[in-house]
C-alpha cells in the first residue's frame, strides 16, 4: 500500500526534484500560447492603418510586413521557435531542470509575456498573444521557477542574465522569420 508521500515522491513534488510538468511543460504552455497568436494574426492587419497613424515613429517596413501578413509563413516561423522551445524543455527534462538552455528559455517564455502585456497597453487594446499570458505563460514561468529554486536549481537571475534571456527570445523568433520567409519565398519562385 502507498502513501501520500510515496505518490508525491512519483510525481516529483518534493523539494530536490523538478516535475516533468515544470521541464516538458514549457513546451505545452508555449503552444497554447501560440495557438492564440496564430488565430488572432489573422485579423491584426485589419488595425495596422490605425496604429500607423497613432505611432509614426514605428518604421514603415514593420507596417508593411504586418500589414502583408502571410499566415503561412507566420505559422513555420511559430514552428520554427517551436523547435528551439521544445529542445530546451527536452534538455530540462533530461537535466532535471538544470539545464542552462531550459532555464532561459524559460525565463525568456515569462519575460516576452510581459512585453506582450507592455504592448496591449501601448496600443490601449488587445495584441495577439496578451490573453494567454496573464492566464498561463506568466503563472507557468512562475510555478516552473519556483520548483526549480526549491529542488535548489534555480540559478540566480541578475538584471543582464534577464536582458540576455530576452534578446535571445528575439534573436530566435527573428531568426524563425527570416527562415519562413525563405522557406515560402523558395516555395514561390522554386
Amino acid at each position: 500500500m502507498s502513501t501520500p508521500g510515496d505518490a508525491a515522491e512519483r510525481q516529483g513534488d518534493v523539494d530536490g526534484e523538478v516535475p516533468a510538468w515544470a521541464t516538458l511543460g514549457l513546451l505545452g504552455a508555449w503552444a497554447l500560447h501560440d495557438v492564440e497568436e496564430l488565430l488572432a494574426m489573422r485579423s491584426w492587419p485589419v488595425r495596422v492603418p490605425e496604429l500607423r497613424e497613432r505611432f509614426p515613429q514605428v518604421p514603415d517596413r514593420l507596417w508593411r510586413e504586418i500589414a502583408g501578413l502571410d499566415v503561412r509563413r507566420f505559422g513555420l516561423a511559430v514552428a520554427g521557435v517551436g523547435l528551439v522551445v521544445g529542445a530546451a524543455a527536452v534538455d530540462g527534462r533530461r537535466t532535471g531542470g538544470r539545464s542552462a538552455a531550459y532555464q532561459s528559455v524559460l525565463d525568456g517564455f515569462g519575460l516576452h509575456g510581459l512585453v506582450h502585456l507592455a504592448q496591449s497597453v501601448a496600443v490601449r487594446g488587445y495584441t495577439p498573444g496578451v490573453a494567454t499570458t496573464p492566464l498561463l505563460v506568466l503563472p507557468f514561468t512562475l510555478a516552473a521557477r519556483t520548483r526549480l529554486r526549491r529542488a535548489g536549481l534555480l540559478r540566480p537571475t541578475r538584471a543582464g542574465d534577464a536582458a540576455l534571456s530576452l534578446g535571445l527570445a528575439g534573436v530566435v523568433t527573428i531568426g524563425a522569420h527570416v527562415v519562413a520567409r525563405r522557406l515560402t519565398s523558395a516555395r514561390v519562385c522554386g
